[in-house]
Formats: structure tokens, C-alpha cells, sequence
């Protein structure tokens, strides 16, 4: 069982070092709220391994409360974000716009 603990531990961990780096480097507003989503739910999956590791339903609030949080924050994102957001359309409009 401890195997398997650091196997999933190692792959949360690897997914959330690669979402940071997705969060750090995104281009727009959209791609870093979508990353941070990822980052939450990479999170609910750690608190459910623990979960299950100590066999208890302790964390079943917590992870109720975050589920609820990421959702939330997921769709005030979508709806209070401007109509676009892509930086390569908007250069070539500028550049349409300017000959």
C-alpha cells in the first residue's frame, strides 16, 4: 500500500509543478483560471488519497468545501471574463487594422 501512496504522490506532485508552470507562463487571464481549476482539483485528489490511505472520512468535508470553491471560482471566471482573450487574433487584427 505505501507503493502505491508514493506513486500517486509523485504523479500529483509532478501534475501540480507542471500546472504552476502552465499558471506562471499563460499567455491569458482564461489559461491561468483554467490552471488554477487543475491546481484545485490536483489538490481534492491529494486530500482523497490521504482519505483513503487512512481509511477515514474525515476529509469528506474538505473536499465537499473545495469541489464547491473550484466550481465557483470556474464559472465567475467564465462569466465575468472579457469575450476574448487570445492574443495571436488580436495582433493579427492590429496588424490588419494598421496597413
Amino acid at each position: 500500500m505505501s507503493v502505491v501512496l508514493v506513486v500517486c504522490a509523485a504523479v500529483l506532485g509532478l501534475a501540480a509543478m507542471l500546472v504552476v508552470a502552465r499558471i506562471t507562463l499563460g499567455p491569458t487571464m482564461l489559461d491561468r483560471a483554467i490552471s488554477f481549476d487543475v491546481l484545485v482539483a490536483i489538490t481534492i485528489c491529494g486530500v482523497a488519497v490521504d482519505a483513503a490511505f487512512r481509511r477515514t472520512a474525515e476529509n469528506l468535508p474538505l473536499l465537499l468545501v473545495a469541489t464547491l470553491l473550484g466550481f465557483v471560482g470556474s464559472v465567475s471566471v467564465a462569466r465575468y471574463s472579457p469575450g476574448s482573450d487570445d492574443v495571436e487574433a488580436e495582433a493579427e487584427t492590429e496588424t490588419e487594422e494598421g496597413r
